[in-house]
């Protein structure tokens, strides 16, 4: 019988009460992979899109994966309705996790004229960035743009370029022109629309991949600022084929039927 896979120490990250601590455990070396890097990453990064864990649930998804991500994004609206988000934020900042709002919240807020105390109520609960988007067609560039550069003052800013509307138009020289309009405004990356049924945007209404899209992109603007939503598995696959392990992704795909209580989805990014 083979002797035993040598095991050689990692710092892993605990959560116990609203405090993370680091600790010693063991994982095998025998196989030939390439290097992770550690935080902060500047590629090859993960995103997590939580839809409404618990603390405890959070504490347990940060338990075994803190070492390995680097931003989480409070979906939707759920952080405005999460009675206990200060905590959950807390726990993820302990972490050294980044924690952002979803577009949506930011993109109501901004329809109801409640962007200041959108601004105050996170700043008060510890969240650091936010998602501007223009999914629901709302913004002039322009706005946006201010937007951008308002908030980028105050939170690191992800921009999310593309309609959640499947029945828009995809022009690439739009998509480029909006994306170098946001990145000169302040914002540190730009995310290509794809949303979670890998349908609009980025794909087509068969999830197909518009390549052509893809590669306008990726001429115009330095890959280390885009982010590229890809829900499926065999878009995932794509994208490292075609940009190497180091390009960024975001997955976020929904389960029909899974248990709230277990861990969100993880986007590598």
């Amino acid at each position: 019988m083979p002797p035993p896979a040598a095991a050689v120490p990692w710092r892993q990250t605990s959560c116990e009460g609203d405090t993370v601590t680091d600790r010693r455990t063991d994982r095998p070396d025998f196989l030939a992979l390439p290097p992770r890097s550690a935080k902060p990453r500047q590629s090859g990064c993960t995103h997590v899109l939580d839809k409404g864990l618990t603390p405890d649930a959070t504490r347990a998804m940060l338990d075994s994966t803190a070492h390995l991500v680097d931003v989480v994004k409070i979906g939707w609206g759920i952080a405005y309705v999460d009675p206990r988000i200060r905590e959950r934020v807390a726990l993820y900042t302990a972490a050294g996790v980044l924690v952002s709002l979803g577009g949506t919240l930011l993109e109501i807020a901004v329809a109801q004229g409640a962007l200041d105390p959108l601004r105050a109520w996170a700043h008060s609960v510890g969240i650091t960035a936010v998602e501007v988007s223009n999914g629901m067609c709302g913004l002039s560039r322009q706005h946006k743009a201010t937007l951008i550069a308002s908030l980028s003052t105050e939170f690191v800013v992800l921009a999310e370029v593309g309609a959640k509307d499947g029945g828009r138009p995809v022009v690439p020289r739009d998509w480029t022109d909006e994306m170098e309009s946001d990145l000169a405004a302040g914002a540190r990356w730009v995310i290509a629309e794809g949303r979670e049924s890998g349908t609009v945007g980025l794909y087509r209404p068969d999830g197909t991949i518009r390549e052509e899209l893809v590669e306008a992109v990726a001429s115009a603007i330095p890959l280390e600022r885009v982010i590229f939503e890809a829900p499926a598995k065999s878009a995932q696959v794509w994208f490292v084929r075609r940009f190497g392990r180091a390009c960024r992704l975001r997955q976020g795909r929904s389960r029909g039927g899974r248990d709230p209580r277990q861990p969100p989805e993880m986007r590598t990014r």
